[in-house]
């Protein structure tokens, strides 16, 4: 801790008759001068009993300020005086633990592996410090303990003696002193091994009685030389101050001598000196200001969750210091800066710091609900809570989303707030349940009773009403908003009382189960209408799991805690009547509060009471929250609530439980969330139901699935969903739907029913009734496409495992599953669609060839044209497919007509994408192969690209049919157009090897397709490379027809040669009026170089010469403003 040098507590003392306003024996402000010498205190440990003086000097010392006794009594005798400071330090290592380290109690945490970090620990490092020998010259002074504490020397560290000081009054440690410099929290080592060497060996440390006590013994003479000595063993420290003090002393005016006596800092506690233990405000408001800074890094979270964990400590120990504590942290929070940078981007609190907050507002509904606080005490805390609610950028309650719900925190006439306009409630903060919590009170008789009496029964009350005082059985119950009841709980379980707070939670769990009873009832009085009408109400605005009070959890932990005998209970009772009663160790809760077992049923535990509690908030009907946070705080409640179930192991009580809470869930209407309807924006039941399927599975397989199918619905999905219902039956509350919910948690909520369905899937495995169930369910239920995907894969490989044959059963299911999703996916884009039509082959391959002709047959409804051509016929015509089925040649012959009558039917759906796959697959079949030739032939003229033509060319050229690739290269020449600076177009390649399969067909061939380029194509440089390929050989160059090839070239001066040659020659003149609109001078190279080209076409005719100079001489003349250009072609061209 901050060991700063603080002013010990001072009280005035003087001597007997010093003024006429103090009475002799009487110190100023009315403390008791007395006593002799010094002599040493303590008492030994012996046999013989207890001495009513030590009983006595006890308990004074524990309640009483030093001043009180003093005042009470003229003369205390020396004995007394010695003995109620011998008993006024600390007597218990609890509390010095506590305020020396994060982990509680002192208690070990060797089991979550933090064993070796522990032994850094203040108090662990204190006590080693102790017993390694460390403490000396430990000397008490009235109510003032010295001594020095050696650090031994270590590898980087010299050996340092601390000197430490403590204060102490009425069993609490006031102040700390050290002079280590030590900056923290908590107490230093060194504090720790002080003060553990006075609690454990007290006989050994030397007592005297205060100062002033000895002083006041001294005549004049012993006190000159006392002050002369004590100034020159200290002179170069105290002598300033002691030649200061002296001159205001012999100031008859000064300030010194307006007050009678003296302080003393040994001398104890003032009547108005406030008693509890020391605590560094300053570091810790430090501290948390920097955890805070560092903004979740470092640990920081884990630093404030540990320091929130502290003040919950000190709650239990009914330690003041809880509340202070905690009001330090909270001003830290508010001031983060942050808060208002984050108002002001409009961007949200991380998660991990929302939660904090939400601790901050639980741990100030605790400290405000504590039973024993005094009103003063609360008006006050009202006021600072207020005063935080009020600063605009105070958090609210469920994020950054304004909360419309009423005020249920204070539902009964208790809450002063109850009644009012929702359309004028402001936002709910994270302190707004604690500021209404101020309202709450504990002095209903009803309640005193059941928190106070184990014995509190009626059984002559016969009163049935909904809110009757007892049940039928005579045992007590209370009736308030199940929240803030549960808030009662936590409020005494926080403060130290395990017992009230255990009898409060069975009153309230007795009464959860009544209201379950009565519901059911209601309901199957109104069953016919509601069934009748296909709609329901909501009947909780607030659900009790993800509550903002976590109701469900408070009443699980208790109970559990109680269970398992953790609860740990400061000494010290409710009530001073049954103070005798309260247990003070932890040894003994096994034992604990047995007469409080009258309240559970014959053989019921409190294990099992937790788990109903558990099952019946779970099941809960209740309405998903508006906003991000709310809705993920939901789904972690629940998930953390299943988890805590999960670690308990199911007996045959529990199971009991399991079934009877099942069946009330399927038949609790619209009060349960798997009831038979439920309204559309309920929190969805399928990680709940997912956990009560597996653990009523092996028991009950029947109510198992009717659980978890009840559970599959997910109504917010469905369009036809009905509204609600708008009436108020039974004292239901509606809400009208005014929008589509906002539900931020959607996803994860789709997650949770596919896993659901997969748990039921594999359970189901081998049962073709309930495999059959479990898929209409999914079918019906799930509408994501990705999320059933997964269901057909987990399906297909529990259905596979490699230890066991096939189950055809789940392998039909898996192979439905996947034709669901090819219907569902099959007009919408999803980037997983090629793998899933994949993995559908693959799995309809494993079900059998009567699947695979199923598919092919139906393929339109399935795949698309490409799909069914590309992968689906593909696949299946494929020797892998072949060998996996073990085909006869039969089978294979027929699977291959079902794939060529799809190919077919494809390339006349979709020819551009499907005609060459088609055409591949039906190579083997003449009349097939001929059909799809003749869709491409007829798809030639009207939707395919010139593109799609030359790859099919290409192709019949490659199976061997040049007069049919050639037909199809000319119709592709028709639809394409190149300019004249296309000259990198990527059809070039196609164009020239068109030219060139025509060129070697023969000369008509040729002749036939020369026309349709010169049409087509206008850049120049392709041109005249055709031109170039067309002279260089003979055409026909493979004979067709047993025609000859006349072994002739091709003459530039006719046709078909003569129309190309001029065709290049223009667009060689037009390229190069082209270029010269906008050439630059960075360009006249590659100009020129471009004109050497054109020269070499020009000549090419018998007259290019001649042509080409004119072609210059025009240039020269059209383009002589461009001086330089024009010289570089005189210089190259003439």
């Amino acid at each position: 801790m901050a060991e700063r040098v603080q002013p010990p507590a001072k009280r005035l003392c003087c001597r007997p008759g010093y003024s006429t306003t103090c009475r002799p024996g009487q110190r100023a402000g009315g403390t008791v001068c007395g006593g002799s010498g010094s002599g040493q205190g303590g008492s030994s440990k012996t046999q013989s009993p207890e001495s009513l003086l030590d009983i006595a000097a006890r308990k004074v010392a524990e309640k009483w300020p030093f001043q009180r006794v003093e005042e009470r009594f003229e003369r205390i005798p020396e004995p007394v005086q010695r003995r109620i400071v011998y008993w006024s330090f600390p007597r218990s290592e609890r509390e010095i633990c506590m305020y020396s380290s994060f982990n509680t109690g002192g208690e070990e945490s060797a089991s979550s592996g933090e064993s070796v970090d522990e032994t850094r620990l203040p108090f662990r490092r204190g006590i080693a410090l102790l017993e390694s020998g460390c403490v000396d010259n430990v000397l008490q002074v009235g109510f003032h303990l010295s001594g020095t504490v050696t650090e031994p020397a270590t590898s980087s560290e010299p050996e340092m003696v601390c000197s430490v000081a403590i204060s102490f009054d009425r069993c609490k440690i006031t102040s700390v002193t050290c002079g280590c410099g030590n900056k923290d929290i908590f107490y230093c080592a060194h504090v720790v091994a002080l003060s553990l060497y006075r609690v454990r060996r007290p006989e050994q440390v030397k007592l005297h009685l205060p100062i002033s006590e000895t002083l006041f013994q001294m005549n004049r003479d012993q006190l000159q030389k006392f002050v002369q000595y004590l100034i020159t063993v200290h002179h170069t420290e105290v002598l300033p101050t002691a030649q200061k003090l002296a001159d205001e002393i012999l100031s008859q005016n000064s300030e010194i001598n307006q007050v009678h006596g003296a302080p003393d800092p040994t001398a104890g506690a003032s009547v108005d000196d406030e008693n509890c233990w020391h605590l560094d405000e300053e570091q810790v408001q430090e501290q948390v200001k920097l955890f805070l800074s560092q903004g979740g890094y470092h640990g920081s979270g884990k630093q404030l969750n540990l320091l929130f964990s502290k003040v919950r400590e000190m709650l239990k120990m009914r330690d003041s210091n809880g509340a202070r504590m905690l009001t330090l942290i909270t001003e830290q929070f508010m001031a983060d800066p942050r808060l208002a940078l984050w108002r002001q981007q409009g961007t949200t609190m991380t998660d991990k710091y929302r939660q904090l907050w939400d601790e901050l507002g639980a741990l100030w509904m605790c400290i405000v609900l504590n039973p024993h606080c005094k009103l003063e005490q609360k008006a006050a805390w009202l006021r600072q809570l207020k005063k935080w609610n009020s600063v605009d950028v105070c958090p609210l309650e469920d994020g950054n989303h304004g909360n419309e719900l009423p005020n249920l925190t204070n539902a009964l006439p208790q809450g002063a707030h109850g009644n009012q306009d929702l359309g004028t409630r402001p936002h709910r903060t994270v302190f707004t349940r604690a500021i209404e919590a101020c309202d709450l009170h504990w002095q209903d008789s009803h309640l005193q009773h059941i928190i106070n009496d184990d014995l509190y029964t009626n059984y002559c009350y016969h009163d049935n009403t909904e809110n009757s005082l007892f049940d039928s059985r005579g045992w007590p119950l209370w009736h308030e908003h199940v929240p803030t009841a549960c808030a009662r709980v936590d409020a005494l379980r926080s403060h130290g009382y395990p017992r009230e707070a255990l009898r409060l939670a069975i009153a309230i769990v007795n009464t959860l189960r009544r209201q379950q009873q009565k519901q059911l009832e209601i309901f199957r009085n109104h069953k016919k209408d509601l069934l009748h009408k296909g709609v329901t109400s909501i009947t909780n605005l607030e659900g009790w799991v993800g509550h903002p009070l976590d109701p469900i959890g408070t009443l699980f932990s208790t109970l559990m805690e109680t269970g398992r005998g953790d609860e740990d209970s400061p000494q010290g009772g409710f009530l001073d009547f049954s103070a005798s009663t309260m247990s003070s160790s932890k040894h003994s809760e096994l034992h604990l509060f047995p007469s409080t077992r009258r309240f559970l049923e014959e053989g019921e535990s409190y294990l099992a009471l937790a788990v109903e509690t558990a099952l019946m908030g779970l099941g809960q009907q209740r309405i998903m929250p508006d906003g991000l946070y709310a809705q993920e705080k939901v789904c972690r409640n629940e998930e953390h609530l299943i988890a805590k179930l999960q670690e308990v192991d199911l007996d045959d009580t529990l199971v009991k439980i399991f079934r009877k809470q099942a069946v009330f869930l399927l038949e609790g209407g619209p009060y349960s969330g798997l009831g038979e309807l439920i309204y559309r924006e309920s929190v969805p039941m399928h990680t709940f139901a997912k956990y009560l399927f597996t653990c009523l599975l092996p028991h009950d397989a029947e109510l198992a699935y009717k659980i978890a199918l009840r559970a599959m619905r997910l109504p917010v999905l469905e369009s036809t969903a009905p509204s609600g219902d708008m009436s108020r039956p039974h004292h239901i509350v509606s809400v009208v739907p005014n929008r589509y919910p906002r539900w931020f948690t959607l996803s994860h909520i789709e997650s949770q029913q596919c896993e659901l369905a997969s748990t039921m899937l594999t359970a189901a495995k081998g049962d073709a009734r309930r495999l059959e169930t479990v898929l209409e369910s999914i079918q019906k239920n799930i509408h994501s496409s990705s999320h059933i995907f997964k269901l057909a894969q987990d399906a297909f490989k529990i259905a596979t495992l490699m230890d066991s044959l096939p189950d055809i059963t789940l392998l039909k299911v898996s192979l439905e599953l996947g034709l669901q999703v090819m219907r569902m996916t099959l007009s919408t884009l999803n980037w997983r669609r090629r793998e899933m039509v994949r993995w559908l082959v693959t799995c309809a391959t494993e079900v059998g060839v009567y699947a695979l002709d199923s598919i092919m047959q139906s393929w339109f409804t399935l795949f698309t044209p490409t799909e069914a051509t590309s992968i689906v016929a593909t696949t299946v015509m494929s020797n892998s497919t072949i060998v996996r089925l073990h085909l006869d040649c039969h089978q294979q012959e027929n699977l291959a007509s079902s794939a060529r009558t799809l190919a077919l039917q494809c390339a006349m759906k979709d020819p551009q994408n499907c005609a060459l796959s088609a055409l591949t697959l039906c190579e083997k079949d003449h009349i097939a192969f001929e059909t799809a030739y003749q869709i491409v032939l007829d798809a030639a003229t009207t939707g395919m690209s010139y593109t799609q033509l030359f790859t099919i060319a290409r192709y019949m050229e490659h199976r061997g049919y040049p007069m049919r690739a050639y037909k199809l290269a000319t119709l592709a020449m028709a639809h394409l157009n190149l300019s004249y600076n296309q000259d990198t177009h990527p059809a070039i390649n196609d164009v020239l090897w068109a030219c060139a399969l025509s060129h070697s067909l023969g000369k008509n061939e040729l002749a036939a397709i020369i026309p349709l380029v010169v049409k087509s194509v206008k850049c120049a440089t392709v041109l005249s490379d055709i031109l170039r390929r067309c002279t260089l050989t003979t055409p026909g160059m493979v004979a067709l027809h047993s025609r000859r090839n006349s072994g002739k070239l091709m003459s530039l001066d006719k046709a078909p040669l003569r129309q190309l040659l001029d065709a290049t020659i223009g667009a060689y003149i037009n390229t190069t009026h082209s270029r010269l609109t906008h050439i630059s001078p960075r360009h006249y190279s590659e100009f020129i170089e471009f004109l050497s080209k054109a020269r070499e076409t020009f000549l090419m005719a018998h007259d290019g010469h001649i042509q080409f100079t004119q072609f210059i001489d025009n240039l020269k003349q059209i383009y002589k403003g461009k001086k330089k250009l024009m010289m570089l072609v005189r210089e190259r061209f003439g």
